[in-house]
């Protein structure tokens, strides 16, 4: 089927004309495996130019409160905390060392609070031992780190955990009964509620979320954000479909270009999960990098949940060709 007769929604979704819906079907446990191992080990040691350089960065006054290894693994391609106001409820997706988060948190005041969501145990563990530090420095604590899938909001991976240690998975039987508390957490006790953000901002992280699992990865953006609330994203993009071949690179993944949704296709996306007033803030004048031929370059952009809406489509169902457990 050409791209001019895709569904729309399959139209976004298909980085590779040749891939299909959801991509190659190139090892992505591997892909997967291959983003925590590069930022478990980045937070750890900083590297540099792990991301694109953002040009300018928050204010000097807002860093002095935070401890320079923060600062130092710290990676990303724009700086949304700008778009940030006094009293707001802040969600971070991919929180990382937790920089943007302990910024957000001055400016948001002791009236506001942060949310950062990682799914990195590294990259938490280095963000909670900073926040005592900063609370101390800034007067007050409004700043709580969680352990998520971005593309999953609804389930703590904390609790999971803990559940998996008192209940190891033994058998198939075992595995659905996994499967169904994983539902019953997510239906009665989600981490991050319906309509409970006013601003969602994220740094560079949605490009390394797998592609079966960026329509949900959308869909929950537009979930957990309060009516009227925005969405600031600061990501990669490439200028075309990034062929198959570059997909299956796990270092150009997780170095956040692969990853990475056509220009044209990462704006529709916000629309597709039912936001409204897409604009691009910021565009990188010149690629950050070109391989084979795809030019890769950093955008910041903002999109509003209009006041009333319906749902555009259901999160994506676990069979679903895009869900997160597509065997696409």
């Amino acid at each position: 089927m050409s791209d001019s007769k895709l569904p729309a929604a399959a139209k976004v979704f298909a980085p590779s004309a040749a891939a299909g819906c959801c991509g190659p079907a190139a090892l992505p446990s591997d892909i997967d495996a291959a983003v925590a191992e590069r930022y478990s080990r980045s937070a750890r040691e900083a590297t540099p130019q792990l991301c694109a350089i953002a040009d300018g960065g928050p204010d000097p006054a807002l860093l002095a409160a935070i401890p320079a290894d923060v600062v130092a693994k710290d990676y990303g391609c724009g700086n949304p905390t700008v778009h940030v106001r006094e009293g707001e409820t802040v969600l971070d997706l991919g929180s990382g060392s937790g920089k943007a988060c302990f910024v957000a948190a001055q400016i948001v005041g002791p009236r506001g609070r942060v949310l950062g969501v990682d799914r990195n145990d590294d990259m938490l563990a280095l963000a909670r031992g900073a926040q005592p530090q900063v609370a101390a420095r800034i007067g007050f604590d409004n700043v709580r780190f969680l352990k998520a899938r971005i593309e999953d909001l609804a389930l703590d991976r904390d609790a999971l955990d803990r559940h998996l240690a008192q209940h190891p998975v033994r058998d198939e039987a075992g595995f659905a009964e996994l499967e169904r508390w994983m539902a019953e957490q997510r239906a009665t006790a989600p981490l991050v509620p319906s309509g409970s953000v006013d601003v969602i901002i994220s740094n560079c992280v949605l490009n390394l979320v797998l592609h079966d699992a960026k329509r949900r990865l959308f869909a929950e953006i537009a979930r957990v954000l309060r009516p009227g609330g925005r969405a600031i994203i600061s990501d990669i993009v490439s200028d075309m479909d990034v062929p198959e071949h570059l997909q299956r690179d796990p270092a150009l993944w997780t170095s956040c270009a692969s990853g990475a949704l056509r220009e044209d296709r990462f704006l529709r996306a916000f629309e597709e999960a039912g936001l409204s007033r897409v604009e691009l803030l910021a565009r990188a004048a010149q690629p950050w990098q070109v391989v084979d031929g795809v030019a890769f370059r950093s955008v910041t952009v903002r999109a509003v949940k209009p006041p009333a809406r319906t749902e555009p489509f259901l999160v994506a169902s676990e069979t679903s060709c895009c869900g997160s457990e597509s065997c696409c």
